[in-house]
This record gives C-alpha cells, structure tokens and sequence, in this order.
C-alpha cells in the first residue's frame, strides 16, 4: 500500500486448486497495462478493459477446466483479483472509499456503486439479452462481481439493462474499473482510514 510518499500499491496473489491454478499481480496506481491469459477470449477481453479503464496494471495466468465450462475460471480468477485488491490496499488509509459510475456502451447501460467498507454486500438488478458471448457465459459476469466484492471486501451495487448481452457485460466491467478507480483513489486531504470507527 503506498501513502504520499508515490510508492505504488501492489499485490501478488496465487491460487491453486483441483478446477485452477492461478497466478495474479495487480498494481492500482498503475497505467492500465494488461497481460491476461486466462483461455476464455471474451473474458480476457473484459479484463484487460477492466484494467484499461480503471488505470490498473493487471497480469493473469489462469490454466483452468475450461473443458467443463468458463464457470470455475471465472469465479476463481475474480477470487484473487478480489484478493489483491484487500491486499493492496492494506488498512485503506487515505482513500476516498464511495463512488458511483454509470457507463454507456450503444444501447447498453451499466451502473456501479461502490463502498470499499470491508462488509461485503452484493446486488444485481437487470438481465443479459442473450445467454453465451462467444466463449463466455454471459450470466458469469455477474458471478465475477459477486466474487469480486466478497473477496475484496466491497459493498458493491450494480445494474444493467440493453438488448445486446456483450455490449452490457462490457458497460459492466468498465463500470466497475471506474467506480473502483474512484473508490480507491487516495485523497491528498486525508491522512487517516475514511470511517468514524477508524478501521475499515
């Protein structure tokens, strides 16, 4: 976790089961560089989006039973990018914490709100117009965020709504990238962690 000093806020996470085996590095204050390699080319997509439009430098391995089906590569990897988000942002001081974005894509819109509380709380309100995306199950997106939020400790609020399946998972993930962009950002104000409690 950096603090004014500029150091960047970074994490290294790896897992490993009988379904993934995975390798993860994530940097916050980074330039939204991505590698990932995951073996579902729809989701690849979506991360290196997710790092793009969230100004995070993303690497990703993951070697899964995509012989099955996208579900356990999917939940698995959304597991530790969680994972290095509570890792990175250590005790959270500083940083803004709320934030909410709505982001178009064509007819498609997504909206995410976020509280980086420590209480992990997920809701999703819409539907996917079509069921599969190339590769991707299209319903796994929604299964990422929920993964995502319970592994990093967000309260996390999300909507979609449009008639193209790829074009409202894609609005999804840019959404969350720039809500948690904003929510993580540190605010120069601010020496201390965001909450009355004083600990998130």
């Amino acid at each position: 976790m950096s603090d004014d000093d500029g150091t960047k806020r970074t994490a290294a996470v790896s897992r490993e089961t009988s379904e993934t085996t995975i390798d993860l590095t994530l940097t916050i204050d980074g330039d939204g560089d991505a590698a990932v390699d995951t073996g579902v080319g729809f989701f690849d997509h979506m991360l290196e989006s997710f790092a793009k439009h969230g100004l995070f430098d993303l690497t990703v391995h993951c070697d899964g039973d995509l012989d099955i089906d996208d579900h356990h590569t999917v939940e698995d990897v959304a597991i530790v990018l969680g994972e290095a988000f509570a890792e990175a942002l250590g005790d959270k001081r500083g940083i803004v914490r709320y934030a909410d974005r709505k982001v178009p894509l064509d007819e498609a819109v997504a909206g995410v709100v976020v509280d980086v509380s420590g209480r992990p709380h997920f809701a999703f309100d819409g539907d996917f117009s079509q069921a599969q995306i190339g590769d991707f199950t299209s319903d796994m997106a929604r299964h990422f965020a929920y993964s995502l939020a319970m592994n990093a400790g967000l309260t996390l609020h999300t909507e979609v709504e449009g008639v193209n399946a790829h074009h409202e998972v894609e609005a999804l993930f840019k959404a969350l990238a720039r809500s948690l962009d904003d929510a993580t950002r540190v605010d120069p104000r601010r020496s201390d962690t965001p909450s009355t409690k004083g600990e998130l």
